[in-house]
């Protein structure tokens, strides 16, 4: 008799994490998962990611209502693991509208949805962000206290608290920048090696902080870490309460990220004009140095992430 299929559902499929992560499960040999995803706004329509992924199936939900979770139950069942890649994760837009921030990246129906099952075992892979921490020290580890200085962090540690209080059974991945190549279906953001790439080969001055430190991680890495998990709760079934530093091994200045494409590609490094983040309005407060110990992380799924250098050349040869 065939074993069960194990069912792993994406929200934010559309999106830049949700996409790699659904490329890499459908690439697994023996095709080890049925796999679903949830997408909400016009401008992240499925059909591209459906044609390149057809195994899959595409659900239309809204994370502020909960419509969506009913058809999913019903065409898709319950899931054995949900990975939460949703979320409005520009602090300027969390800012502007911080109820629709707080509506979306709080997965309160998400939750809910999963309560709602008989077997409430589903793993809850939740992506959280490292703007929870204030930025006055360097090397955050995850039992330091939470003082987030914006709404998109206020937001995230709104939703930590949330889960840990409603689950039994998550992983939190609070994550640095991601960046890393394009996905299948083209992202409507901005990329920041494809960015910075793209200013300076332009041959005209750029301004890049030199006082904004973080530990930017190459996606691959994340989606690595995400089948760790997902593999450790099928093989073993046990509940875990876990809360982990996802960031790259080299804490950086957006001066020296800048740096590193430069010497990659060729670029003169007098383009890159360091400034202070304190002369820039962004109509937003952004903590100053988020970087963060990963050594939880390197310990509990054994995965040393890719050095920053090693991942831009990586990026950059994608393209």
């Amino acid at each position: 008799m065939e074993e069960e299929k194990k069912r792993v559902l994406v929200i934010g499929g559309t999106g830049y994490l949700g996409q790699h992560l659904l490329q890499r499960l459908s690439e697994i040999k023996h095709n080890s998962y049925d796999l679903a995803f949830t997408y909400h706004s016009d401008s992240s329509h499925p059909q591209f990611l459906l044609h390149a992924i057809p195994s899959s199936l595409a659900f239309h939900v809204d994370l502020q209502t909960g419509d969506g979770f009913q058809l999913i139950s019903q065409q898709f069942g319950q899931p054995h693991v949900v990975v939460n890649c949703a979320a409005i994760s520009v602090p300027r837009a969390c800012e502007k509208d911080p109820s629709t921030a707080m509506s979306v990246n709080v997965p309160s129906f998400l939750v809910k949805w999963l309560s709602s099952f008989e077997e409430r075992d589903t793993l809850l892979i939740h992506l959280s962000t490292d703007q929870v921490y204030e930025g006055v020290k360097s090397f955050y580890k995850e039992e330091d206290e939470t003082v987030p200085v914006n709404v998109y962090g206020k937001s995230k540690v709104t939703a930590e608290q949330f889960i840990s209080d409603k689950c039994s059974n998550y992983a939190i991945l609070r994550s640095s920048i991601i960046f890393g190549p394009q996905t299948i279906s083209p992202v409507p953001k901005s990329l920041p090696i494809q960015w910075i790439d793209s200013v300076l080969s332009k041959g005209e001055e750029v301004e890049f902080f030199h006082d904004e430190f973080r530990c930017p991680v190459y996606v691959n890495d994340v989606v690595t870490i995400i089948l760790a998990l997902i593999h450790r709760w099928i093989s073993e079934c046990k509940q875990m309460q876990l809360l982990l530093n996802v960031g790259g091994p080299d804490r950086l200045s957006r001066v020296q990220m800048a740096e590193a494409v430069a010497d990659i590609r060729g670029y003169n490094r007098a383009l890159i004009k360091p400034v202070s983040a304190s002369t820039v309005d962004r109509g937003v407060l952004s903590p100053a140095d988020i970087s963060m110990d990963i050594s939880k992380l390197v310990q509990t799924v054994n995965i040393l992430p890719t050095p920053f250098k090693d991942g831009v050349k990586l990026t950059l040869e994608s393209a």
